[in-house]
């Protein structure tokens, strides 16, 4: 189902919402990658759904494309996806986010607790929230950009979890080199690199998903929310 959220500057947007079978449950706000709210993220929203979890996607794009749907399955999607990212406003994506815990907190299927999971543009918008919020706790998959934000690490107060594309065509290996060290004195913070991997490693159906690397990411990721958010 789709629910209204209102943004912090007087508009609203709206996300899908999935409902587990058994409530009150946790929350949990998925991240759109550069491709919007599409297939593969309802996927994503199901399959936790059906693992427990109050499951949201926010629109992020809404405010220069309200409701877009893209895949990686065809150049002119990318050159698209690729056009709306560097439009992308991240501080108020963030806004929107936190905008959106809030709505999804007051639900009486939630529990109150919420966590995040974003995937590349939703990655670096996971580590945000980390920064940025009260979310009880964070997993970023292949975040592209958060070597730009790492001043802000100090303010993290809940558990992060990142996944490492070590293969990553949008992170070097010298960004990953530098987010290890700069973070690794952050206790809340762990960090998982997967050698042999590229950027969307699971993505399932994308060119470069990989199932041994995302079953591991996964299970590493279930074990997290069970650990943080009951």
């Amino acid at each position: 189902m789709k629910i209204t959220i209102s943004s912090n500057y007087d508009e609203t947007f709206t996300a899908d919402l999935k409902i587990p079978t058994s409530t009150p449950a946790p929350g949990l706000i998925i991240i759109q990658e550069i491709f919007g709210v599409n297939e593969v993220m309802r996927n994503i929203a199901d399959r936790y759904a059906q693992l427990g979890y109050v499951a949201i996607i926010p629109d992020l794009f809404w405010r220069q494309e309200p409701g877009i749907e893209l895949s990686d399955q065809s150049e002119d999607d990318w050159q698209k996806a690729f056009e709306l990212y560097q439009g992308f406003d991240e501080n108020k994506g963030v806004d929107d986010l936190i905008s959106t815990m809030k709505t999804l907190k007051k639900l009486p299927e939630c529990s109150g607790k919420v966590g995040t999971i974003g995937f590349c543009l939703g990655g670096k918008l996971a580590y945000l929230m980390a920064t940025r919020s009260i979310a009880e706790c964070n997993v970023s998959y292949y975040g592209v950009g958060i070597e730009k934000n790492l001043d802000e690490a100090s303010n993290i107060e809940h558990p992060l979890m990142l996944h490492i594309a070590e293969k990553d065509d949008y992170v070097s290996p010298e960004i990953q080199s530098q987010l290890k060290v700069e973070l690794r004195n952050y206790s809340l913070v762990e960090i998982h690199s997967y050698p042999n991997v590229n950027h969307g490693f699971a993505r399932i159906g994308g060119k470069d998903y990989d199932l041994e690397a995302a079953n591991l990411a996964h299970s590493r990721t279930i074990e997290f929310f069970q650990k943080y958010l009951g």
